[in-house]
């Protein structure tokens, strides 16, 4: 399978297998993102996701299948198909409840870029990795709601310099510039602190940063019934009571 997961206790793993074709995305792997979103997110056990390529050192994807793009370009159908595929998987993977993690090795272009960009965090393993969004270069336009995602991030000034010329640049200037956050060799740390952390603080802090991100400013009776739970909730417990007996909490 091109896209497939693997479990390895709380951290399922979304797996780009497509090596050969530098783990570009096709169709038939865009339709088959939201059922496996679906059945991480039903995993009560689960407290991770992580998207990244199945093969080490691979590119973490090369974008959309290009060939398979034109051999379908007349085909209206087709075309209209392919872009709600695009659609509604992005829109799943942004608002997955895990907290999601985008581990890139190697070039992360285009569509890969927008896969990256509807992760939580992003890490690079390599200063050698490469980031770009090209539809400039091909004549395409890039989805609105990817291109919301990147100006969230990086802001209008840095979106526009990366989509109007197609340019690539490599993992120091992209944490420069807010595109990733980190880069390390042994992105194993950044899963460890996140496991360590409250499942229910990051679930809920994730949704308050997503209402932020799509406009809301203040606080309305959910936001502030959500606030004032968590004092009753067993993870305040015990995080209080590690705070209490000076040790690491257990969530």
């Amino acid at each position: 399978m091109t896209l497939r997961l693997e479990i390895e206790g709380p951290v399922a793993h979304l797996l780009i297998d497509r090596a050969d074709q530098r783990n570009a995305f096709n169709m038939a792997m865009w339709q088959s993102m939201p059922a496996l979103l679906e059945q991480t997110a039903r995993n009560s056990d689960l407290r991770l996701l992580v998207v990244r390529a199945a093969q080490p050192n691979a590119a973490f994807c090369a974008g959309a299948d290009i060939k398979e793009m034109l051999a379908h370009k007349d085909d209206t159908s087709w075309r209209a198909a392919n872009q709600a595929a695009i659609n509604r998987a992005q829109y799943e993977l942004t608002r997955h409840p895990l907290p999601t993690l985008a581990i890139i090795e190697g070039d992360c272009i285009g569509g890969g870029c927008g896969l990256a960009l509807a992760c939580d965090l992003r890490v690079a393993t390599s200063v050698k990795a490469r980031f770009g969004i090209t539809p400039a270069k091909l004549g395409l336009v890039y989805p609105l709601h990817d291109v919301k995602l990147l100006t969230d991030l990086v802001g209008p000034g840095q979106a526009k310099r990366l989509l109007y010329t197609g340019m690539l640049i490599h993992a120091v200037e992209a944490q420069q510039i807010g595109l990733i956050e980190e880069i390390t060799e042994k992105p194993q740390g950044l899963i460890d602190e996140l496991l360590a952390a409250s499942p229910h603080s990051i679930r809920e802090m994730k949704r308050f940063v997503r209402r932020v991100l799509d406009g809301q400013s203040e606080d309305d009776p959910q936001t502030l019934d959500i606030f004032a739970q968590a004092f009753e909730g067993p993870d305040f417990a015990e995080g209080s009571a590690a705070f209490v007996e000076k040790r690491k909490p257990r969530f």
